[in-house]
């Protein structure tokens, strides 16, 4: 039985129609990705859903005793402590815990068949939930997404924004609900807690409905995609790479925008080819990809895409010194606690270097002193020959002054004559009478926006960057990557966006320990020899503790070796006859005869299945190899 169903869901907002005729229906171990542009009304259907928000038209059914938990970002306001407020959304199962202890005392009287079967279902509904170890649930909940055993009794109170938007997603967690309802999850987590979310989000018995801007975390949690386009809704049954590749395989389609669209196809396959660790996955999706690709363009014409994007590129650096950057025997302290000590780093000119490290490891407090912002502790700076630096800052600080606009701080700052700046504010979609903005009055995005638009204007040849991808949204975060991977200069990168880090890093640095940790290549890479480090850590931990045996021959057979390669040659194969077939499938010639276009798509469709059970006993092969 469906977790959620919706019909014809309609929404108008002071006479202008939000959303119109949106249907889905989600089953337990559903992801449903919910985008679309700022303004398609994804926050409110998700409210519309929880029950917070009421229809127009349409219905949201769901079966009985469902529970549904909202996290948003509307910060909690109570007095409660921590623990109290995330266990707070519990309050059900400790009403079954008491209906329990009740219904034990009845029985120790006199147990009657009715008690019986009321006490049977008490307890098959405590075991659903957990047990009675449902509290440690809590407390794992809180400590995968970053807080700790201290922090758990303090008063909500005390915590910045931040923490109290990692404290409202616990609680949704915590509550276990059969639809979970997630909006943009990902804000003010690190790694190790996106991490975390990821695997615990892929776990649960649950339908979850999210809208977030993490496209490493889109594809590691979604199974499919909810366009909110147009007023109404498109649906796409698959993960979030393919729904992209899709997207702009329409646009391509529909001669529209032609250079941009292939822009992106060519983007989502590097994007899957990067993602994922083991090879083979990385293979297969890449060959569906191309599918798309190569299908998509046969397409009947497709609605124009709504509003504008953001499309950027840094200039030309000028060259610099070898070494850009030397930090030697370097210690930093805040408030008494020291966070890096006696480290050492460098960047060579051109390279684009990541800067990785859990919160409150050092990562800004580090850059804000190679710029000069704060001073070392202890230790060396040198600065190599002919370096311009253009920072930008994790909080944006924008001109404070009264009256300043959009238009006159920008023109301030760059020094460009006024129909130079609104052509350089334009490209970063200010246009009209928004670069008469008032500065106080920007929004988060905006004031990104415009902060990336006087850094693009600058000589820097040095970028130091810190979560650039604050308050942007997904087509921006992408545009902000093009930027960075066209830039010929050095760049220094914090981010917790894994995408932008594996398609801008060549080279990663680790805060761990307190130490600068230096690892050649990108992220996937990193993390690839971080989980294999982990892996054979626990298989040496397991092997400790069982009891010796004898020695055996180590390695795979030469059978199983001769067996692999030899099905590595038929996945090959196979990739090569599928092409083969969407190239015939792309010509326009073939769709002029029905029957031959007919046949051709049996065909492929054929090829289709025949390639993915390959994959499926290579990758078996490989395994046992």
């Amino acid at each position: 039985m469906p977790v959620v169903t919706a019909a014809g869901l309609t929404k108008h907002i002071g006479g202008r129609t939000l959303f119109a005729d949106v249907s889905f229906k989600l089953e337990r171990g559903d992801r449903m990705t919910l985008t679309g542009r700022n303004g398609s009304g994804k926050t409110t259907l998700l409210r519309i859903l929880s029950g917070e928000a009421s229809l127009d038209r349409g219905r949201v059914s769901t079966g009985r005793g469902t529970r549904i938990a909202l996290h948003d970002q509307r910060p909690p306001r109570t007095g409660a402590s921590l623990r109290e407020y995330v266990t707070a959304g519990l309050d059900w199962i400790v009403a079954i815990e008491r209906e329990l202890e009740r219904l034990e005392r009845v029985m120790a009287e006199a147990a009657d068949e009715a008690t019986l079967s009321a006490y049977a279902d008490a307890q098959a509904r405590l075991e659903h939930a957990g047990g009675y170890r449902w509290r440690d649930g809590v407390d794992a909940a809180l400590r995968g997404l970053g807080f700790v055993e201290g922090e758990l009794d303090r008063p909500l109170a005390s915590f910045s924004g931040g923490e109290l938007t990692r404290a409202s997603l616990a609680r949704a967690i915590a509550s276990a609900p059969d639809l979970l309802l997630l909006d943009e999850p990902t804000n003010h987590l690190d790694i190790e807690s996106l991490e975390w979310l990821e695997d615990y989000l892929g776990g649960i018995d649950a339908a979850v409905v999210m809208v977030a801007h993490d496209r490493w975390f889109l594809e590691s949690v979604g199974t499919s995609v909810l366009e909110l386009v147009g007023g109404g809704a498109r649906s796409f049954a698959g993960p979030w790479h393919a729904w992209r590749a899709e997207q702009a395989a329409r646009e391509l389609a529909a001669g529209r925008d032609t250079a941009r669209r292939e822009a992106e196809i060519a983007r989502m396959e590097r994007f899957v080819e990067r993602f994922r660790y083991k090879a083979t996955k990385a293979r297969q999706a890449q060959s569906k990809l191309k599918s798309i690709e190569r299908l998509k363009r046969g397409m009947p014409d497709a609605a124009p895409p709504e509003g504008s994007s953001l499309s950027f590129e840094f200039g030309a650096a000028q060259r610099s010194g070898r070494v850009v950057l030397e930090l030697e025997d370097a210690t930093l302290a805040v408030g008494g606690r020291t966070l890096i000590e006696d480290a050492g780093m460098w960047l060579e000119r051109g390279e684009h270097v990541t800067l990785v490290g859990a919160n409150g490891s050092g990562k800004t407090t580090l850059v804000e002193s190679l710029v000069g912002v704060r001073e070392l502790g202890r230790g060396k700076l040198r600065r190599g020959h002919n370096v311009q630096v253009g920072y930008l800052a994790q909080h944006t600080a924008l001109d404070p002054r009264a009256g300043a606009t959009v238009l006159a701080h920008a023109q301030a700052a760059t020094g460009l004559s006024e129909a130079k700046t609104r052509a350089l504010l334009g490209r970063f979609l200010f246009s009209g009478d928004e670069v008469a903005k008032w500065l106080t009055d920007l929004s988060g995005g905006e004031s990104r926006r415009l902060a990336l638009a006087l850094l693009t204007s600058s000589d820097a040849n040095l970028l130091i960057l810190d979560e650039p991808t604050n308050h942007l949204d997904l087509e921006s975060r992408e545009a902000l990557e093009d930027a960075l991977t066209g830039f010929d200069g050095t760049v220094l990168l914090i981010s917790h966006d894994r995408a932008l880090l594996e398609a801008v890093g060549s080279r990663t640095i680790v805060i761990e320990d307190r130490r600068l940790r230096s690892h050649s290549g990108g992220w996937a890479e990193y993390r690839s020899g971080v989980e294999s480090a982990r892996a054979a850590g626990e298989g040496a931990g397991r092997a400790a503790n069982k009891r010796p045996r004898p020695p055996r021959a180590s390695g795979p057979s030469k059978n199983r070796l001769a067996a692999a390669a030899r099905l590595e040659r038929e996945v090959e194969a196979a990739e090569a006859a599928l092409r083969a077939l969407e190239d015939e499938l792309a010509d326009p010639a073939r769709w002029a005869d029905p029957q031959r276009a007919a046949e051709s798509a049996q065909r492929h469709e054929s090829a289709g299945r025949e390639l993915d059970e390959l994959y499926e006993r290579w990758t078996k092969a490989q395994e046992g190899a």
